[in-house]
């Protein structure tokens, strides 16, 4: 009977530690709570009234809050994002020109309850000029450049799948004197841009293939084309397949009839090089389609 009782009781006692082992651990996360009241604060860097997308930098600063928030997930409405605690982040966008985001902001509560507020934002992205390209065309303020007439190669073509003028070089002083009277001034604008003047003193060089592009005809000669005025560059990176080996990667646009120096028939010059005394420049003819390549030196 004594072992009867005994077994009974190790019997027992084994389904009671199995019940208590089995017993699953309960977590307790106190009053579950939504957030509300998500209030989205944005500080697009440079923007007034006259500016209301910024200056160009991209730089937004965001700050986000909503009551009862653990935390705050950020999307940017470019398909970035961030989870911020603080609900307090710095962000770039680099988007050429102004465009409309669409930013979601997730408010993140207790047990992962979640309430959402989106808005839009316009931002403008300037393409970021490479410091050494700025301080070399203006040295800070405003520089004066004008055609290395006494350069060999001041003027030169070349087909245009090469980035060296193949076909023909002008020897020092090989143009009319006419040909080399501009006097070109770059000048900082602002933080993050460049403006050119190009005074021609009444007439530029124009190519002959260029005629058509500036309405006058007759051939390679000097022409009263207006130039004078400033006129804010456009900058980006270049397009036409260059290299870091033959070029800086970077490009302008002038407005206008493009002219700088000579009158080569387009408006958009590719820097091939540059340093604080010397630009080689890179621009394709819309009369020939072939590249045309100019030297200026600072003055």
């Amino acid at each position: 009977m004594k072992n009867n009782m005994k077994y009974i009781l190790l019997v027992v006692g084994i389904i009671m530690v199995s019940i208590i082992a089995c017993k699953k651990t309960e977590y307790s996360f106190g009053n579950i709570q939504t957030p509300s009241n998500i209030v989205i604060n944005t500080a697009i860097q440079g923007s007034n009234t006259a500016n209301p997308t910024g200056d160009g930098s991209g730089n937004v600063n965001f700050t986000v809050s909503a009551t009862n928030a653990i935390t705050y997930k950020i999307y940017f409405g470019n398909g970035d994002s961030v989870l911020t605690p603080t609900g307090t982040v710095s962000y770039k966008y680099t988007t050429i020109d102004t465009n409309t985001y669409t930013v979601t902001v997730n408010a993140i509560g207790t047990a992962g309850t979640i309430s959402t507020l989106s808005q839009q934002i316009k931002v403008l992205y300037k393409y970021q000029i490479p410091s050494t390209i700025l301080a070399d065309l203006t040295n800070g303020s405003s520089k004066t450049w004008a055609i290395a007439k006494d350069t060999v190669g001041h003027l030169g073509v070349g087909p245009a799948n090469t980035f060296t003028p193949d076909y023909y070089t002008a020897q020092p002083n090989e143009k009319p004197s006419c040909a080399y009277g501009s006097v070109i001034t770059f000048s900082q604008v602002g933080t993050n841009g460049i403006s050119i003047n190009d005074n021609n003193n009444g007439s530029t060089f124009v190519i002959n293939d260029a005629n058509s592009f500036y309405s006058v005809s007759g051939g390679d000669g000097c022409y009263p084309i207006v130039t004078v005025g400033a006129k804010t560059l456009g900058f980006t990176s270049a397009t036409s397949g260059s290299s870091s080996s033959n070029s800086t990667g970077v490009q302008f646009t002038v407005p206008g009839n493009g002219v700088v120096g000579f009158g080569l028939g387009g408006t958009v010059y590719e820097i091939l090089y540059i340093s604080p005394k010397v630009i080689w420049l890179r621009n394709i003819c819309r009369g020939d389609g072939l590249a045309w390549y100019q030297i200026l030196r600072a003055q």
